[in-house]
């Protein structure tokens, strides 16, 4: 049986990368997304790749009303789901968000309540399907505050907590979560960053998501070094840790 694999946020580079993984496997890809135009191209390439059927749609993920009714669309033409993926979310900049609430707040309603709204609609229907895994896109950066990005670290924050709960919620409903913690990734939103040895590409970080969507369990870093490198900063005393530069 053809594997069923839903993204939300299918654009960005690495569910792209995630996708045509399965895609070489022949499963069955619905993509969501904000661009109509971007979605079509995407699942051309996917047909080409081996897809045995792509379907697309298109959702604001801010506009939670639209959630309802676009996971419908994707559980009647799939008849049920096996894997879905969230990766939608923005990059904010710190020192603009540090200046403007609406900034700060919308950057949040992004990275974290649209996903908090999404999970609970898919923790629902994988409850009663009773099986599945769900693979939700979170960040290092939501382990602990810095001075940096901790905008972007409280959404991610907001999200790595629940996806735990949600893990110990459907533990015994025949459901995984897997929360996915990628550390740096060359992609095009970091294009002007500087890069260096702790950079992956989106390759290499769809590769880890592909194997945890199939058999992972908890929280999968990647590259694997980020959990150490994190575990690491978790626990440098604070008296120390505001002397840093991170």
């Amino acid at each position: 049986m053809n594997e069923r694999l839903l993204i939300i946020g299918a654009t960005s580079a690495i569910a792209t990368a995630v996708a045509r993984r399965y895609a070489a496997r022949a499963a069955r890809i619905g993509l969501i997304g904000r661009r109509a135009d971007a979605l079509d191209a995407l699942a051309a390439d996917l047909r080409v790749r081996g897809s045995a059927e792509v379907e697309t749609g298109v959702l604001d993920a801010n506009d939670v009303a639209q959630h309802a009714a676009c996971l419908d669309a994707a559980w009647r033409r799939f008849d049920g789901i096996d894997h879905v993926l969230i990766a939608h979310g923005v990059l904010p900049d710190q020192a603009e968000c540090q200046g403007d609430v609406a900034a700060t707040l919308a950057s949040f309603d992004t990275n974290a309540r649209s996903v908090l709204a999404l999970l609970t609609d898919l923790a629902n229907r994988f409850e009663r399907q009773g099986s599945g895994a769900i693979g939700v896109i979170s960040s290092p950066a939501g382990d602990r505050g810095r001075a940096s990005n901790y905008v972007y670290g409280a959404a991610k924050a907001a999200v790595t907590n629940p996806t735990s709960g949600l893990r110990h919620r459907l533990a015994t409903k025949g459901v995984r979560v897997v929360t996915i913690l990628p550390g740096f990734v060359d992609t095009p939103i970091t294009a002007a960053f500087p890069k260096g040895p702790l950079w992956a590409t989106a390759d290499k970080v769809a590769a880890d998501i592909d194997r945890a969507l199939a058999r992972g369990f908890g929280a999968v870093y990647t590259p694997w070094f980020w959990r150490w490198i994190m575990l690491l900063i978790k626990h440098v005393p604070e008296r120390l840790f505001v002397k840093t530069k991170l």
